[in-house]
């Protein structure tokens, strides 16, 4: 199993084959608009296993996420006295 990351419009464009690879071979889509990441594309059986998945393998799916979570860094931070 393994993670792709696909721009919206070519999922869009290639749905259907994109489906198949995930029902068939298990892989998971990461669909990007705008380069930045907006959702995931898992077969049920893949969301199944995360549902019930072990401390470790949440740990790697939590580490994924965060990679590919967009980061927004808008204007200065300011501390409050």
């Amino acid at each position: 199993m393994g993670t792709k990351l696909i721009a919206s419009t070519e999922a869009q464009n290639n749905f259907g084959r994109i489906l198949d690879d995930v029902v068939q071979n298990g892989t998971r889509y990461v669909i990007r608009r705008r380069n930045t990441s907006q959702a995931i594309i898992l077969s049920i059986a893949d969301f199944e296993s995360l549902l019930s998945a072990d401390e470790s393998e949440r740990r790697k799916l939590e580490k994924l996420i965060r990679e590919l979570s967009p980061a927004y860094s808008f204007g200065e931070s300011v501390e409050e006295k």
